[in-house]
């Protein structure tokens, strides 16, 4: 028996449907999409028809959307690519000390070339302030970019209050949406992010195809120099088997997107609630009620993660974010948040998702109950 998967957040199963999409152009559907004839044109069909899901999914136009590769590198182009076309205007990035690695080395890059980069701080639920945020602006101010939700804890930050803030000075906000897309709604325009990322693997589409979501009229220096492809943003024949398996996960999350949230929630809450009667004292991170529906960070004072997780043979969870090294330490996430150190080093993080049922989720406070009582 396979061990139960509670690690949704690192990376989903490829759902049935996407995979049935796929089939054809592995098989048979090879054309190049820039192709005058009739192999190219089926191909070049299907990339406009996944650009036009994904745009439904966020609210955009399907002109707006660029494939990427996945969620690095759609931070990448948005900062970079923002940064380096803006120079003229100013040298100061604002971001966050809870970002993923994605941004928070892309900002540390770019320090190299003269540009400067502030990290604001979060409160104990792992919430910037957009207070914060305010007081950070400078003349020379170009960019802020803050996490929609974070990856460990799941808060979800006020993104909508931040991009008034910037729009009111001028300033174009990106959001790294990887963890939520999919799993909360996210529309672009309500937010009011200018540029915004999407990796296809934490939606149930293929690893290694993602999206940049950019506004008309933002300029952006091109990572990958070529041909014109993705309207001369991107060069590189396009990943059309991987951009059509985005496409049709895009497409699922739009047509049950409030149902498969109430899911993740009702099966996320189990959990955290038989942790609760099991085990004595565990304190779970992140905002209590501001957070992903799926997430549950939870901390075993005196306890090391990799006891617990070696306590769990038969489950899959993560201690810290899973595209971190395996090793035992304080994620700069919870150190950002100021969570004790007896309780962070025994964090774990549990993350629900669509194929989650109430059998497995009971089997595992079992086998979490067993792995820290039995010290």
């Amino acid at each position: 028996m396979k061990p139960i998967y509670l690690d949704y957040n690192a990376t989903t199963p490829i759902h049935p449907d996407v995979a049935d999409a796929m089939m054809p152009y592995l098989r048979r559907e090879f054309g190049n999409p820039s192709s005058s004839y009739q192999y190219g044109t089926e191909s070049r069909k299907a990339v406009q028809d996944a650009r036009a899901r994904v745009a439904d999914l966020l609210g955009c136009r399907p002109e707006e959307v660029v494939f990427t590769s996945g969620g690095s590198e759609s931070n990448n182009f948005a900062i970079k690519g923002y940064a380096l076309a803006n120079r003229r205007r100013g040298n100061h990035i604002i971001t966050s000390q809870i970002e993923h690695p994605a941004v928070l080395e892309v900002c540390r890059y770019l320090e190299w070339f003269g540009y400067r980069t502030s990290y604001l701080p979060v409160d104990s639920f792992g919430m910037v302030s957009p207070d914060d945020v305010e007081r950070a602006i400078r003349p020379e101010t170009i960019l802020i970019t803050i996490m929609l939700a974070n990856n460990e804890v799941g808060t979800v930050e006020p993104l909508s209050r931040i991009a008034e803030l910037a729009r009111a000075k001028g300033i174009v906000v990106h959001t790294d949406a990887a963890q939520a897309v999919g799993k909360i709604k996210v529309r672009v325009q309500e937010l009011g992010a200018d540029m915004l990322s999407v990796a296809g693997h934490k939606l149930y589409a293929p690893k290694g195809v993602g999206a940049l979501y950019v506004r008309q009229g933002i300029e952006l220096v091109n990572l990958i120099h070529g041909a014109a492809q993705e309207r001369g943003r991107r060069a590189g024949t396009e990943n059309v088997l991987e951009i059509v398996g985005l496409g049709k996960a895009c497409e699922i999350a739009a047509g049950d997107c409030e149902e498969n949230r109430r899911h993740l929630a009702r099966m996320r809450d189990r959990l955290q609630q038989g942790i609760a009667d099991r085990v004595p004292s565990p304190r779970v991170n992140g905002h209590p009620e501001l957070r992903l529906p799926n997430t549950l960070s939870v901390s075993f004072p005196g306890f090391r993660a990799q006891e617990i997780l070696s306590g769990l043979p038969d489950m899959a969870c993560s201690a810290g974010a899973a595209c971190h090294s395996d090793r035992v330490a304080i994620s700069h996430v919870l150190q950002a948040m100021r969570v004790p150190e007896e309780s962070a080093l025994g964090t774990i993080r549990l993350s629900t998702g669509r194929m989650t049922t109430e059998e497995e989720i009971d089997s595992a406070v079992e086998a979490i109950a067993n792995a820290v009582c039995r010290k």
